[in-house]
């Protein structure tokens, strides 16, 4: 007999592949897609969705930490597999024996890799990172020209890339991107010969608002899970077909009981009934990522209507308001992201109510539940 939880996410392949497909239709056949499969795919797993996104063609995968990357790549994806936080020095060697492309931010981490290229008799590719506006990791355009003069006096560093990031490009009306964009490629220039560089500063965003942006590959992260990078309006915008939400949460209703008015619900009181009231306790609290900034916001299906989250949401349980829908009983499937009946929630929705963003919620849900793909 198997044992599974009340609260399973379950992650349609179908719609990743569906996502992966339409980006490449959007960037051209000429254009390599890195599907981001950081934070465990964005909390749909990461080994499950790189095998998804291999499977439609994708030769590139984007980690955070060479862990992920060793894991990636223990379970048979092939391609190029890129590290984006770096590393510590004794961690070098994993690049060469596993076939992992590091990017390179500071000397320290080319000395790392050389001395072990040189043991090795070997040489390695790295990544350049280059802050262009992101403020986060990575040199600054005008220091390119003397970095990489320095890193080159390491033997064995070939530099294969070059890469930055956008702060902006979820904003479709901005011209920060733009301007952005120009000191990336001036950054580019200054690397000079003999290196193919492979560029790449695109994320989701600029994928769909700042097309000229593309360059020789972008990073795919939300749109492949099917979210669009700035939210509802993103997809509304959207005048073809669309990308398709991967992941859905479901829990179980534990108990139906009837309670007076002036009943407190839930620790602290924060809600008391102003009539009589069914409620419905359901088996998912915050241990299982739901927030619980969405005590007394957040609503769920039942039966294909709406129940309101009434008073604080606990560690494992949630109680709702079933007032108005009928015939709910204990051990009935609750929605609490997807669809159930004529009406959805979406990860956009939640993050309204969370004062947060689809990314958090994704990640909050996935990596803290049983999951299951199909």
């Amino acid at each position: 007999m198997s044992v599974t939880s009340f609260n399973q996410i379950r992650v349609s392949s179908a719609a990743l592949r569906h996502n992966y497909r339409l980006l490449q239709q959007k960037v051209g056949s000429v254009v390599s897609i890195l599907a981001m499969v950081k934070a465990d795919a964005y909390g749909h797993g990461m080994l499950e969705s790189a095998q998804v996104f291999a499977s439609v063609g994708c030769k590139n995968f984007g980690v955070a930490e060479i862990d992920e990357a060793v894991r990636l790549r223990s379970s048979g994806i092939r391609g190029n597999i890129l590290v984006f936080l770096g590393f510590r020095p004794e961690e070098a060697e994993l690049f060469f024996e596993y076939g992992i492309t590091p990017l390179v931010y500071d000397l320290q981490s080319g000395a790392a890799l050389s001395r072990e290229a040189v043991k090795r008799g070997q040489e390695i590719i790295v990544h350049l990172k280059v802050d262009c506006g992101m403020g986060r990791l990575g040199i600054l355009p005008e220091e390119v020209e003397a970095f990489v003069a320095d890193l080159l006096q390491f033997p064995g560093i070939v530099i294969g890339g070059i890469l930055s990031h956008f702060p902006k490009a979820d904003e479709p009306e901005s011209q920060h991107s733009f301007e952005q964009f120009s000191r990336f490629e001036g950054a580019a220039a200054k690397v000079g010969k003999p290196f193919s560089l492979v560029k790449h500063i695109a994320n989701s965003g600029a994928v769909l608002y700042f097309p000229h942006t593309c360059c020789d590959m972008v990073r795919a992260g939300i749109s492949l899970y099917g979210y669009y990078p700035d939210g509802p309006g993103g997809r509304e915008r959207e005048q073809g077909e669309k990308l398709q939400p991967a992941m859905s949460f479901i829990t179980r209703v534990l108990q139906v009981k009837t309670v007076p008015a002036g009943t407190g619900i839930s620790y602290g009181y924060t809600y008391t009934t102003d009539r009589e009231t069914r409620l419905a306790v359901l088996a998912v609290g915050y241990e299982d990522g739901l927030s619980r900034s969405l005590s007394n916001r957040g609503e769920v299906l039942i039966r294909g209507k709406r129940a309101r989250i009434r008073g604080r949401i606990c560690m494992n349980l949630c109680i709702v308001d079933i007032s108005d829908i009928e015939g709910v009983q204990a051990g009935d499937e609750v929605v609490i992201l997807g669809h159930q009946g004529n009406d959805c929630i979406s990860g956009d929705e939640i993050a309204g109510w969370m004062n947060s963003i689809s990314y958090e919620v994704l990640c909050l849900f996935g990596n803290n539940n049983e999951r299951t793909s199909g």
